[in-house]
């Protein structure tokens, strides 16, 4: 039990920190005098006072983290930080349930993008600014956030960061501190996302819009203020501004980091994700923009051009947006969106999915799995960026795509076994799991997810954690020797 209330003290401090997130919609909603501001009273009062009695309860248990307590902390970081930042929606939309509630406080932190919401023209701007503002926060990693904090209040940080960032190359270190890692990483995020905000203002923007927008587009996380997403403003400029910034923020952000701090372009073509990353995507929206006009949808090539590539990098780096309801286009395109969703983002983006770096992983174990077929006392390593990788990290990878398909598998049939049609089940789970947002069917671009059952809205919002926290972060505390001494 210690090891839980030491945790537990930590994630008091966390909760605090989260209610403090609160000021910002709270500061635009007084500005605007808009109808929720009493709402964020309430929240803010209730999260940090929780927050308190956690840390304070537990204070005699304060210690440096070992790296089990690190797993525990992410996982409970991700799964009670929704329930608090349901209170604004609660408060302010009484009619809505605590399952749908949590679902969206769900998407937003781990930047899905899926929603339950309808008429968000009509919601009040802090609503919608909370909404986008999660996705902002989760987008980079509440935990690295507090690791930049977290020194401060003499908490060791590094085993939370291990267990929070991504990919299987988790401990290059870009500073010498893990904090000033996290700050680094931190100040390279919000200045990606002032200059998308600003564009986008250039651009027509309203500076609301402007600012809820260049938060999900950076986190890569979909929400938006309209019900039409992208198509309310029906602008092809617009449109290319938030391509632009979805493929920066689908590079791996210490590859940001190491331009930034080093004045030079070189990291982007040492980085063994980015180049084939955009190359991908780039084949993939002349594919379906050729395809989508062969086939007739879009009279003329620029219109084609124009709905494929938005779309095809949208999905593709998990974003969600949209600027038509590519789920009444021929079944090939979108299926082939949601499969570039599934491995296309960088490790260390904002991205979900299994990363491009597990996926050329594979590619080169398979390649050499063939080449000791046909040679078998020949010697080929797995190589890449000129680097030898090690048999233990190919076979962690090997048990990631395991459990990866086997968790989408097993939750796409307990979603068919509760009546849902075998499309909308797969593509909510793959769009959930890979924290894309929006899927196919019911759960499509035009639709929300507010038609699932309770029950189907807690297996999609736990496929949204599942996916977030990269499957092992989450599956192993429920393990029996995860709490062994």
């Amino acid at each position: 039990m210690s090891r839980l209330f030491a945790v537990t003290n930590v994630l008091g401090m966390v909760v605090m920190m989260f209610g403090l997130t609160m000021l910002l919609p709270l500061a635009v909603a007084f500005w605007l005098d808009d109808a929720a501001l009493f709402a964020y009273h309430q929240a803010i009062l209730i999260t940090i006072f929780c927050g308190l009695v956690m840390t304070l309860a537990t204070r005699w248990y304060r210690r440096e983290l070992q790296v089990r307590d690190g797993f525990l902390l992410v996982v409970l970081v991700w799964s009670v930080l929704p329930v608090f930042a349901t209170l604004p929606l609660l408060f302010f939309l009484p009619e809505l349930s605590f399952t749908k509630a949590y679902f969206e406080a769900a998407s937003g932190l781990t930047a899905s993008g899926g929603t339950v919401l309808t008429e968000l023209d009509m919601l009040p701007p802090s609503i919608n600014l909370w909404r986008t503002e999660m996705v902002w926060i989760g987008g980079m990693g509440l935990i690295v956030l507090a690791v930049a904090i977290l020194p401060l209040l003499g908490v060791g940080g590094r085993q939370m960061f291990k267990a929070e960032t991504p990919g299987p190359m988790k401990d290059t270190k870009l500073t010498p501190r893990i904090a000033e890692t996290a700050k680094g990483l931190w100040l390279v995020y919000a200045g990606i996302t002032l200059a998308c905000a600003s564009a986008y203002k250039l651009a027509g923007m309203t500076w609301l819009d402007a600012v809820m927008h260049a938060f999900t587009t950076i986190g890569l996380g979909g929400f938006s203020s309209h019900d039409a997403s992208f198509a309310y403003w029906d602008s092809p400029l617009i449109e290319s501004i938030a391509m632009l910034f979805m493929l920066i923020a689908g590079v791996n952000f210490a590859t940001h980091f190491l331009v930034w701090r080093g004045k030079s372009l070189s990291p982007y073509r040492y980085d063994p994700e980015a180049g084939l990353f955009i190359t991908i995507i780039l084949a993939s929206c002349l594919i379906l923009t050729l395809y989508l006009w062969f086939m007739g949808v879009y009279p003329d090539l620029f219109t084609a051009l124009r709905h494929a590539s938005f779309n095809t990098v949208s999905v593709a780096t998990t974003t969600g947006y949209s600027n038509t309801d590519y789920n009444l286009w021929p079944v090939f395109a979108p299926l082939w969106m949601l499969f570039l969703c599934c491995f296309c983002s960088s490790s260390g983006s904002t991205g979900g999915g299994i990363k491009m770096i597990r996926a050329q992983l594979l590619f080169k174990q398979v390649f050499r799995e063939m080449i000791v077929i046909m040679h078998p006392q020949a010697v080929s390593p797995v190589k890449l960026g000129g680097s030898v990788v090690p048999n233990r990290i190919v076979f962690a990878v090997l048990a990631f795509l395991s459990i990866y398909i086997a968790s989408i598998v097993s939750m796409t049939l307990v979603l068919a076994l509760t009546g849902l049609d075998i499309i909308t089940a797969f593509s909510a789970i793959v769009a959930c799991i890979n924290n894309l947002g929006p899927g196919l069917g019911q759960v499509g671009p035009a639709t929300t997810f507010a038609g699932l059952s309770d029950f189907q809205t807690w297996v999609c919002s736990f496929a949204m954690l599942l996916g977030r926290l990269e499957l092992f972060t989450l599956l192993i505390v429920f393990t029996p020797a995860f709490w062994r001494k």
